[in-house]
């Protein structure tokens, strides 16, 4: 039986179906704003994935969430 996919991550596919990107073009705007935006916090950035393209707020916490993680770790 496959693993189910915890954490942020699991939000990924209904982000994608809802909104019609692919994770990877969330994040390349979430770090190309992070570029811009040094300052910005996780916060920050996901009350502007909500002002800016419409997310709820548990897809862009989750985003948000799971990038900065990548980022960290790379």
């Amino acid at each position: 039986m496959p693993e189910s996919t915890k954490g942020p991550t699991s939000y990924f596919p209904s982000i994608e179906a809802k909104y019609g990107h692919p994770i990877a073009h969330w994040q390349h705007l979430l770090r190309e704003h992070r570029t811009q935006h040094p300052a910005a916090r996780h916060m920050d950035l996901v009350t502007w994935l909500k002002s800016e393209h419409g997310l709820g707020h548990g897809h862009a916490n989750a985003l948000v969430a799971a990038t900065l993680a990548e980022d960290e770790h790379a």
